[in-house]
């Protein structure tokens, strides 16, 4: 067997180069990779100590803590990082870091995957770490990849209590992007006997990890308290006590932030982030995730008599949407404007400029479909942090005459409604999860996928080919052609790589944005630091 290599991450001095274009985007992301040598702190000699407080743009969910329901998008993990552990996972510095598994190995045939474990590690109630928590925790999985990860693995085996190995039902490249990176949370590992005792409704409630933090509180709607772990295996956290409290609204985020009630805030834009720009207190910390961000046509296109079942709509309502206005408004011109929903970054990625803003041939296009007057399109429904997004589609859709109105919604809501096809007409979705374009394209344009609205049985061929296809060039091209045709037929209005524009406040010494490449939150989260 040979060791997987790890690959290397770029690192320059360069920062905002890139309003808009595709090289200022990896010219950011390679500025925020460069942070990690310059940020990360030696281990603390003392106890940890202090509070540190994040004001969280979303309502947080208790299935949020338990990796085994992790829906396709990087919202969990903002505290899996800190209550829970991954064999492998994104740190600084290195996208495949060992962590519970000090290293892993590949079977000359694409057969096998073996995994050593780290020795020594207890949970946060005391029970060792084994690979009987790893077979456990991926039997138990049933995340956005669970089908292709049980379809595809033919068995765990536990070949000593610090050796577990994957048997695989034949050839799959892609194990290690569905298992080993944020893009499905199946590789995080959660205490067998812990979990068998409580139930999985219990273990929600107060989840049990082997991650730098243990869980003290929820209160549903409020916050989440957190501890410090001082046995953590990488290094002990400086910050004794974390707080993330759910603060839907931004300007009492923001207005938490210089009152130093919170000294870390998600989801700044607009107005608020040229506000954070002008205070010398603070300090705008836009973050670059792997975050395409589009609206979906629902059920509807697949309608014959719905007039998002004709191709011209479709593409009407894409030549409508103003998306440089909306970059500029809301982001301020940070994000990069993107006509596909896999971002340019991830392997196997075809690049595709957005349809042009063109009201005149949006009309053009309604007329030649029979809709010369428009048509009510119905409720434009999504998470609410983005609705200033979703009023800007709705305007410029009332303004070609197709007339819908804003339904904004809970991001947990959201994502049920997504996962169990509950929207209707048009709704908004996006996903800043890691993986590859297969990854990205199984949860959103393969038929069963967890939160997919496609159904093309050409687009499944191709995606079944691909997935056993060993030859790069062969999956590349299929998975090429998986993309172009989504966006020949215009199946989504797509709009951006989205720019995550966080704030950080006078008391944070490292708010942990930026230090783990293409993660959006803070992290890792024994790295943040209070100043002194």
């Amino acid at each position: 067997m040979t060791q997987q290599p790890m690959p290397a991450m770029a690192s320059s001095t360069r920062r905002r180069f890139l309003q808009g274009t595709v090289g200022g985007a990896v010219g950011l992301t390679a500025w925020l990779q460069g942070w990690p040598r310059a940020l990360a702190a030696p281990a603390p000699k003392g106890e940890p100590s202090g509070q540190m407080t994040w004001a969280i743009h979303v309502t947080i969910a208790p299935t949020w803590f338990d990796p085994a329901e992790t829906p396709g998008v990087i919202t969990p993990y903002m505290f899996m990082y800190a209550m829970h552990d991954a064999l492998v996972k994104p740190m600084p510095g290195n996208p495949m870091f060992p962590s519970l598994a000090t290293k892993w190995s590949e079977s000359p045939d694409g057969l096998a995957y073996d995994f050593t474990l780290r020795q020594g590690v207890k949970f946060h109630n005391g029970d060792p770490f084994t690979a009987e928590d790893v077979r456990f925790s991926f039997e138990r999985y049933k995340g956005t990849g669970a089908a292709e990860l049980k379809k595809k693995v033919k068995a765990v085996e536990v070949v000593n209590p610090h050796h577990v190995r994957f048997h695989l039902n034949e050839p799959w490249p892609d194990f290690l992007t569905f298992y080993a990176t944020p893009a499905t949370g199946a590789g995080w590992i959660v205490p067998k006997n812990y979990v068998e005792k409580v139930g999985d409704a219990e273990f929600k409630n107060h989840p049990i990890g082997l991650g730098p933090y243990r869980f003290v509180s929820h209160q549903p709607g409020v916050e989440l308290v957190l501890e410090a772990n001082t046995e953590y295996w990488r290094k002990m956290p400086h910050v004794k006590r974390l707080v993330m409290k759910s603060v839907p609204e931004a300007t009492t985020r923001l207005a938490m932030l210089k009152k130093r009630e919170a000294d870390v805030t998600y989801g700044i834009y607009g107005p608020l982030a040229e506000e954070v720009q002008r205070d010398p207190s603070l300090k705008l910390e836009p973050v670059v995730p792997p975050g395409t961000q589009w609206f979906v046509f629902t059920a509807e296109q697949y309608d014959p008599k719905s007039p998002w079942a004709d191709k011209r709509v479709r593409l009407a309502a894409n030549h409508a949407y103003n998306r440089q206005a909306v970059n500029e408004a809301d982001t301020l011109g940070y994000s990069v404007l993107t006509g596909g929903i896999v971002p340019r970054k991830f392997d196997f990625a075809l690049p595709l400029e957005p349809y042009a803003y063109d009201p005149n041939k949006a009309k053009q296009l309604l007329k030649e479909a029979g809709y010369p007057n428009g048509f009510d399109a119905g409720e434009c429904s999504g998470d609410s942090v983005y609705t200033g997004p979703m009023e800007a589609l709705v305007n410029d859709l009332a303004a070609v005459g197709i007339r819908a109105k804003v339904r904004p919604m809970e991001r947990a809501a959201a994502f049920a409604a997504h996962r169990e096809k509950t929207f209707k007409n048009l709704a908004f979705q996006g996903s800043g999860a890691f993986g590859n374009a297969a990854s990205r394209l199984e949860a959103f344009a393969y038929s069963k996928g967890s939160q997919s609205w496609i159904q093309d049985p050409e687009i499944d061929e191709w995606y079944i080919q691909q997935a056993a296809e060993r030859d790069r060039k062969k999956r590349e091209v299929l998975l090429h052609k998986i993309q172009q045709k989504l966006y020949d037929e215009a199946r989504f209005i797509t709009l951006w790589e989205l720019s995550f524009l966080c704030a950080s406040g006078p008391r944070a010494a490292v708010s942990g944005l930026g230090l783990i490449p293409l993660f959006a939150y803070s992290g890792p989260y024994e790295d943040v630091q209070l100043k002194a």
